[in-house]
């Protein structure tokens, strides 16, 4: 019985999160609107920040950013939605193995809160940590103080497990609007969309997933994944190896804006 209830849960988990993901077809759908929304790219960020670094001695593009210079370097970051779940640990596994840092955009209820030490080991192993909200409710359809709790629980949460509070939300659906930028710069979080969707959501088939990542990827591209899915964490190595070979270097997403830094209140794409 124990193990019953075990896979009932499990099943009903999936069926929500994949109820909740079902909307969001793709992000020009789910942006569009009568509100033009403005969004950085990580090259505008970075060339600002060497023009400051210029009118400053130009010392900024050597202080803290490692060994990476995307300037310079055919980059792209990989990022996940909606974990941890149990899919996480070998997805961790792989990323270990192949020596590919990502960006983590975890969940709150049912998923931060059921494998914490899933979240400890992302920050342990070099991983951003970041925020896609409690419940995945959709910010654009929230009142201000909901927007608040949705935002701030999680952040609360993944502070107290890695010692790090998040600088990164990713909004559910890439729904975003003039409130949630606002209450988001009030926070200190810096909004990060998608450039690459495998739209994982829709599909178990791996090597589906896999071709329309590397069809989509170019430079400085940010891939979104989801974790929660069967079909997406076979399909990992693969694009990992794949992209490797067309010469790109994963990093993370703050990686990818330095020597700049995401702002908060600011959309990056």
């Amino acid at each position: 019985m124990p193990s019953l209830t075990r896979k009932m849960t499990k099943t009903g988990t999936r069926l929500r999160v994949l109820a909740t993901f079902a909307a969001a077809a793709s992000l020009t759908l789910a942006l569009s609107g009568c509100t033009k929304l403005e969004t950085v790219s990580p090259s505008s960020v970075r060339n600002a920040a060497d023009t400051q670094a210029g009118a400053a001695g130009g010392q900024a593009r050597a202080a803290g950013l490692g060994t990476v210079d995307c300037a310079h370097t055919k980059c792209i970051a990989l990022t996940f939605d909606a974990g941890p779940s149990e899919n996480s640990a070998r997805l961790l596994d792989i990323l270990k193995e192949k020596q590919v840092p990502a960006t983590f955009f975890l969940l709150g209820k049912r998923h931060i809160d059921t494998y914490p030490e899933l979240v400890r080991r992302m920050a342990d192993e070099g991983h951003e940590v970041a925020s896609h909200t409690w419940t995945h409710k959709i910010l654009t359809d929230a009142k201000p103080e909901e927007i608040r709790e949705e935002l701030e629980r999680p952040n609360k949460e993944i502070e107290r497990l890695t010692g790090k509070r998040p600088t990164l939300m990713r909004p559910p659906q890439g729904r975003t609007d003039d409130t949630v930028h606002d209450i988001c710069r009030e926070l200190g979080l810096a909004e990060v969309l998608w450039s690459v969707t495998a739209k994982d959501y829709k599909t178990n088939d791996s090597d589906l997933i896999t071709e329309r990542v590397l069809d989509q990827s170019s430079r400085d591209g940010i891939i979104l994944l989801h974790d929660i899915y069967d079909g997406t964490v076979p399909a990992v190595p693969g694009i990992i190896d794949a992209l490797k070979k067309r010469g790109y270097v994963f990093v993370t997403v703050p990686q990818l804006l330095a020597p700049g830094k995401a702002e908060p209140g600011k959309v990056y794409r």
